[in-house]
């Protein structure tokens, strides 16, 4: 790697009290500066000059293959991770077992592709982490695929995907990367589907994502939504109804948008450089103090303490009569975050300042006498 972890982190301006890059990720000086560069070639529409947004495809395929070890010719550019999920929810068959309690995504689209074309059938996980044992006790003959998220959303819970791939067997495993990938080095090679986008950790904003098929997920997804420019006719197919591309290729609907891709492609070029494990680290550390900031005052942190199954979130959980007091005070101190339901999620990045661990303090002490009062 040739960029220092303190090199990459100066080149973000995020503002001091952001705290919730788990929800969306401000962009870098890098993405920000390759979006500008080919909207002004854009705007001249010079001559021969356009050709450069078509090169963009493999580009970005390419830097996708450098993060998770796929090849760029099993990787299809994505607007978002949901339309990634569907694709490989709606080529699915058989039965999917998942968590309901996962991103809806992942069991929107399997729920709407069961009701749609009655090919698949969805079995649903008991309440609790998804683990290989949880997924181990409800496998039945019947199971065709297993969907899980990376990191859970809503817990911040990192699975153990090597575990699961153990248990499944020759199963599809199907995984919603979005809150880890940038952020988790994880094993992406044992998994069949792999869904992200880049609006999250890797700071790349929205309209980028991707989607990557393993061998296995290619000879059994069914290319259900393929658009016309997803076959392979050289160029636009007129006067006829080619069949899909053979191939992760096939799952495209129509022209992608090259500055997205240019975007996310720098972006994770950029991460590439650096080293997840770097990024990683960093993040871990600064998840760390917001675990002691929180301890330190008294504010119950229902997220996992475990290193290894923790990535970029911690949740705290006060009492229900003491949350909108703990709002009212981080909003009053300036910190970002995201509340839902009865827990306050927190998500810090390479970018996370010392003016940021001061302003979540203040804003937890303001909480603390206020409960006290």
């Amino acid at each position: 790697m040739t960029l220092s972890i303190d090199d990459y982190s100066e080149r973000f301006s995020d503002e001091p009290g952001y705290l919730d890059f788990a929800a969306k990720g401000p962009i870098g000086q890098t993405a920000a500066a390759e979006q500008l560069a080919l909207v002004e070639l854009l705007a001249r529409g010079r001559f021969g000059s356009l050709d450069l947004l078509q090169d963009q495809d493999l580009r970005v395929r390419e830097a996708v293959g450098a993060l998770t070890g796929f090849a760029a010719d099993h990787i299809a550019f994505q607007p978002n991770t949901s339309q990634g999920l569907m694709h490989a929810l709606f080529g699915l068959s058989g039965t999917v077992l998942l968590s309901p309690a996962e991103f809806p995504s992942l069991t929107v689209g399997a729920v709407r592709s069961a009701e749609a074309l009655h090919a698949l059938q969805t079995t649903w996980l008991a309440e609790g982490p998804v683990t290989p044992g949880s997924i181990k006790k409800q496998l039945t003959k019947a199971t065709t695929a297993v969907a899980v998220s990376l990191v859970d959303f809503r817990t911040g819970y990192l699975v153990d995907l090597e575990g699961i791939r153990q248990v499944i067997g020759d199963r599809l495993l199907i995984v919603d990367a979005i809150q880890g990938f940038g952020v988790v080095d994880a094993p992406y090679g044992v998994a069949d589907v792999v869904a992200s986008g880049g609006q999250k950790w890797t700071r790349a904003g929205w309209g980028t994502g991707f989607l990557a098929l393993s061998d296995r997920a290619i000879e059994r997804l069914t290319p259900v939504f393929s658009g016309f420019n997803a076959t392979e006719v050289d160029g636009m197919p007129l006067d006829e109804v080619p069949p899909p591309a053979p191939g992760v290729r096939a799952y495209s609907v129509s022209n992608p948008d090259p500055i997205a891709q240019a975007r996310f492609a720098a972006a994770l070029e950029e991460l590439a450089e650096v080293g997840v494990p770097a990024v990683h680290d960093r993040v871990i550390s600064a998840t760390g103090r917001v675990i002691d900031l929180a301890d330190e005052f008294g504010i119950p942190v229902v997220s996992s303490r475990n290193l290894a199954e923790r990535a970029g979130i911690v949740v705290v959980e006060p009492p229900d009569d003491q949350l909108t007091v703990l709002a009212a005070s981080m909003h009053n101190h300036g910190v970002t975050a995201t509340r839902r339901g009865g827990t306050v999620r927190l998500s810090a990045h390479v970018s996370t300042t010392e003016e940021t661990f001061e302003m979540l303090r203040a804003s937890f002490a303001g909480f603390a006498s206020a409960i006290t009062i």
